[in-house]
Formats: structure tokens, C-alpha cells, sequence
């Protein structure tokens, strides 16, 4: 049985690149709406516009507020970028705390402000869990991301990934 998700999720552009890069952006579709701060929007634009006419997902475009000063300490402390900024002071100023994201100093940033945050990894998981996606369709997805994607990760890291899906699921392979 799947699992309820949060209304509302606040996205940075990693794992909006990374999920449609490897087609995959309906794992997002069972959230109300991604809320997508404009600078997040405008990255996103740049580098992989398609992502942002996804008809499954329902992302929408939001000026965001003037970050608190929690959240420009956070930027300070951890060099965040401008959309990793306004990603952070959504999530603030809505009393949203799931933010989506697969940069390290923002899901740092994330905790220090308790706001969780989930990667691209995680929400290939997670699509699991919530009946989006089968064990193995999200092992396949695993495998694809150091040839389809540009995201940077740890090959040890994305095999321990593989490994703990596989055998979480094994009976469903």
C-alpha cells in the first residue's frame, strides 16, 4: 500500500534535471504541486527546459519571499546559490518542510533549518514505496544515471543504493 505524501514540496533544480534526464519525472506525481522558486525555474530553463512541461507533474513557477535571516545565515554558512536561497526561504516563509534537492550544502542547510530534504536517489526510492515505479524499473533507473544524466555522484555511493534496493525488494526483481 502506498504511503500519504506531503501536499507541497519546494524543488531545486538538481533532481528536476536529473529526473527528466532519465524520464523519470513522474515520480513526482503524486505530490498536490512542486512549488519551483523562480531562480530554481530559470536554471532549470537553461539547462533542460523540457523538464518544465511535464504534464504529470504539476509544477508551479513562485517569486519567492525576501529570505529571513536564518536563511541568510544558512546561505552565508553554506555558500548556497541564489536558487538554493530561494528554495529554502519558500520552504520558511510556507511552514513547508520537504525540500528536493541533490546539493550537498543545501541539504545541510535543510537540516539546520528542519526542513528535510530528498535527492534524486531518494525519490527514485521512495517511487517504490509509493507504487510509482516497480523495484525493477527503479534499479534500471539506478544503473542509468552515470550514462544519462549529469549527475555527480559517488560510483560506491550509487552502487551501495543499487545493492539496498535490490535486496529490500529482491522478491520482487
Amino acid at each position: 500500500m502506498a504511503k500519504t505524501s506531503p501536499a507541497l514540496v519546494v524543488a531545486d533544480a538538481g533532481p528536476l534535471i536529473h529526473l527528466d534526464e532519465l524520464a523519470a519525472l513522474d515520480v513526482l506525481s503524486d505530490y498536490a504541486a512542486v512549488l519551483v522558486p523562480n531562480a530554481v525555474w530559470l536554471e532549470v530553463q537553461h539547462h533542460r527546459p523540457q523538464a518544465l512541461q511535464q504534464t504529470n507533474v504539476k509544477l508551479i513557477r513562485q517569486l519567492s519571499p525576501a529570505p529571513s535571516d536564518r536563511v541568510n545565515a544558512m546561505t552565508a554558512l553554506y555558500t548556497l546559490h541564489h536558487g538554493e536561497r530561494e528554495a529554502l526561504a519558500l520552504c520558511v516563509t510556507h511552514s513547508l518542510n520537504l525540500l528536493i534537492t541533490d546539493d550537498t550544502a543545501a541539504r545541510l542547510a535543510a537540516k539546520s533549518l528542519n526542513i528535510t530534504a530528498h535527492g534524486t536517489l531518494g525519490l527514485l526510492i521512495r517511487a517504490v514505496r509509493q507504487q510509482l515505479r516497480t523495484p525493477s524499473e527503479v534499479v534500471g533507473l539506478l544503473t542509468a544515471i552515470p550514462q544519462q544524466t549529469s549527475l555527480h555522484i559517488r560510483p560506491s555511493l550509487l552502487n551501495d543504493v543499487i545493492a539496498r534496493v535490490t535486496a529490500e525488494w529482491a522478491s520482487e526483481l
